[in-house]
């Protein structure tokens, strides 16, 4: 029974506490953004900002984490069941707008705009797919689940199918779909720390994992719960801030998502000018030129590699023979480094570099015009339709992939285990989307506010006067940003920059010309988005391992406590793991998660919603639906991987099914999972599974 139906003086005067404690930490925050902003003023360097940033956070966040510090398995799980629907709603809104959220969901649509291409799924594809997603959390998942009053994703399974396989086969799948997740959210902490701080990008990784382990480690669920309410204020503040800035002072009006549509026009001018500008046409040029040279040195790719490798141990030669400078030397080492070690490498990286090349040869350096609705055009050539038909595929397949997606991740339905009763886990939901809507509906206004900043105020600047940001940036990630001369005429041209979407958000301060202080904020927050999400998936495949392999199929005589001590010891192992495979930079962050939800989407939701609502779901058709669900999106993407098809000896490029990106895998693994899981139950239902009231 919750704890409002027991005692609703004692719950109504716990709310009154909490809301006081969250009005004190406001009022803390804000006074704090203005002593920064003070010291600002009075000349502290911004070699002291970044680090008091992060470590001042941090350090707050480790503060909550010890503080919440428990081996009751109750509080560790769930937070005991009584985390009121408002705060569990700010909790979960934290927990999603993860590192893609925050970083990478604003940088999507400033690099595809609306619709994207017909490679790229457009921007609006994540808003809509990642808000949409809670509707059906609300409507099909978390209401049914939290009745049950179970743990984790898998007891679930266990509990509905019975036997042994179901939960091993749920937690394998969620230790696989969230591993992937918390990879993405590591890199993003070593993204942000290393900027904040100067480090590198792995030091920065270190000690952004101290700060996951502090806050999740000791306190599990409960200690991450009240440590994600005050992330998600640091994340509501430093998105709202910049984006209003910026709307101010382009707009005069700091109602961002209310007045951005007038950039809209503007930039739409600024891409026609752009599209006939005789410099950005010869700089096309260029691209296309090194596009072929790419390509020749496809068509012979031994002869071609012994020439580079030969012509680089020649200029190390050269230089050494006649004394240069020392620079030059181990410049001409790096290139020597670079070249590919064999044929397989080789076409790997040539392939990439062409196809790049071809992109950046088209029009406006190969990205989309911002308010097209999809490539192509469904009134044009056969090509144009195609590509029309392709694009607006691969839009709605990504939508119902994250929506799907939503409904299945382990990390966030866990989330709505922790309030006190059935009802207020609904209204959590409906919280959860109202917290999650003001950032979301910024985000779009925030892609065309620094688009127009980009067109309008760098471009076009000469190369002797670029802002010092740039180099800042491309300092601690060469793949961040590139700015490069190509045609050499010392003027910055629209298609001689090339922006990775992991930097739009985190860069928007600096590109807007406001104070330090704006961009310790922006980085406290995207750091805040990280850790908060990555608390609650490193939480989710530690329990996975103790709590649902060990405790079940290893060893049945572990006591609750003992479980608690594992699952922490577990959560570490993962932890260090996590950060050594994001140390090797896999992917951006943005395909990395959408990967998860595909995953998620076809491990969970077919079988779990067939549950639910269907009682002749049993255990072999449960077992069927989710090993094929999972197994046709696993392939789909593994086929489609340029290292996988390297390893392997595979001809270059992709095996597309209707055109379809490898990130929206799910979009075949769904209907597979239902499908067996419907065929196989009904095969064989003179063995029904238990059967769950909900």
């Amino acid at each position: 029974m919750g704890l409002t139906m027991r005692d609703p003086a004692a719950y109504a005067a716990y709310k009154m506490r909490l809301h006081r404690t969250l009005g004190i930490f406001v009022l803390g925050f804000i006074v704090f953004l203005l002593l920064m902003a003070w010291a600002e003023q009075r000349g502290l360097s911004r070699f002291w900002l970044g680090p008091i940033f992060m470590f001042a956070t941090v350090m707050m966040y480790a503060g909550i984490g010890i503080y919440g510090r428990t081996t009751d398995p109750h509080e560790y799980y769930v937070a005991g069941r009584r985390i009121p629907a408002m705060y569990n709603g700010m909790a979960a809104a934290a927990d999603w707008m993860s590192a893609a959220s925050f970083i990478s969901m604003a940088g999507s649509l400033y690099l595809q705009g609306f619709g994207g291409t017909e490679g790229q799924v457009g921007g609006l594809a994540f808003v809509l797919g990642w808000t949409g997603g809670f509707c059906l959390v609300a409507i099909l998942v978390a209401p049914h689940l939290r009745k049950l009053n179970l743990y984790t994703v898998p007891d679930y399974f266990g509990l509905r199918f019975g036997g042994r396989w179901p939960r091993v086969i749920a937690a394998l799948a969620a230790i696989l779909c969230s591993f992937t997740y918390v990879v993405a959210q590591i890199y993003g902490i070593g993204l942000i720390a290393s900027r904040l701080t100067g480090v590198q990008s792995e030091i920065g990784i270190l000690l952004g994992l101290g700060g996951v382990l502090l806050c999740s480690f000791l306190g599990g669920m409960r200690a991450i719960t009240w440590t994600q309410v005050a992330q998600y204020v640091i994340i509501l503040s430093a998105f709202l801030i910049p984006v209003s800035w910026l709307a101010y002072k382009q707009l005069g009006n700091p109602l961002a998502p209310v007045v951005y549509g007038a950039q809209l026009q503007k930039i739409s001018q600024l891409e026609a000018r752009l599209a006939q500008d005789p410099a950005e046409r010869e700089v096309a040029s260029i691209f296309l030129k090194r596009a072929k040279e790419y390509e020749a040195r496809l068509s012979d790719i031994e002869s071609a590699l012994r020439r580079e490798r030969s012509g680089a141990q020649e200029r190390v030669r050269k230089l050494k023979a006649e004394g240069a400078d020392s620079s030059l030397v181990v410049q001409a080492n790096r290139d020597l480094a670079a070249v590919p070690r064999n044929a397989i490498a080789a076409r790997e990286v040539w392939t990439r570099a062409m196809n790049d090349s071809y992109e950046r040869a088209r029009p406006l350096g190969g990205l989309p015009p911002h308010s097209q609705p999809f490539a192509g055009d469904p009134h044009g050539s056969v090509q144009q339709q195609e590509a029309f038909s392709t694009s607006r595929l691969n839009f709605l397949a990504l939508t119902v992939c994250l929506m799907l997606g939503t409904a299945g991740l382990p990390h966030l339905l866990t989330r709505y285990y922790t309030t006190p009763t059935v009802a207020e886990a609904r209204t959590s939901v409906a919280w959860s989307i109202f917290f999650i809507a003001l950032v979301y509906l910024s985000a779009p206004a925030l892609a065309v506010l620094v688009k127009f900043e980009v067109m309008n105020n760098l471009v076009g600047s000469s190369f002797d006067s670029l802002p010092t940001w740039i180099a800042q940036w491309a300092k601690v990630d060469p793949s961040l940003i590139s700015v490069s001369d190509v045609n050499g005429d010392r003027i910055l041209q629209w298609g001689e920059i090339r922006m990775a979407a992991d930097m739009i958000m985190l860069a928007s301060p600096e590109l807007g010309g406001m104070p330090y202080v704006i961009s310790g904020l922006v980085a406290a927050g995207g750091l805040a988005a990280a850790l908060s999400t990555a608390d609650g998936l490193l939480l989710t495949i530690s329990n996975a391992m103790v709590r649902d392999i060990y405790s079940h199929e290893i060893n049945h005589d572990v006591m609750p406590e003992q479980r608690v001590i594992l699952s922490k010891f577990a959560l570490l192992a993962v932890a260090l793991v996590a950060a050594a495979v994001a140390s090797l930079k896999p992917a951006e962050i943005l395909p990395l998660v959408s990967a998860s939800f595909s995953l998620a989407a076809s491990a969970f939701v077919p079988v779990m919603v067939l549950g639910i609502f269907w009682p002749g779901t049993n255990r072999r058709g449960a077992v069927a639906g989710m090993l094929c669900g999972l197994g046709v999106t696993v392939y789909y993407m593994l086929v489609n991987a340029p290292s996988f098809r390297g390893f392997f000896a595979m001809q270059p490029g992709q095996e597309l099914w209707l055109g379809i990106q490898p990130i929206s895998a799910g979009i075949f693994g769904v209907p597979v999972g239902f499908a067996m899981a419907i065929a196989v139950s009904l095969l064989t239902r003179h063995r029904p599974a238990a059967v769950i009231t909900t």
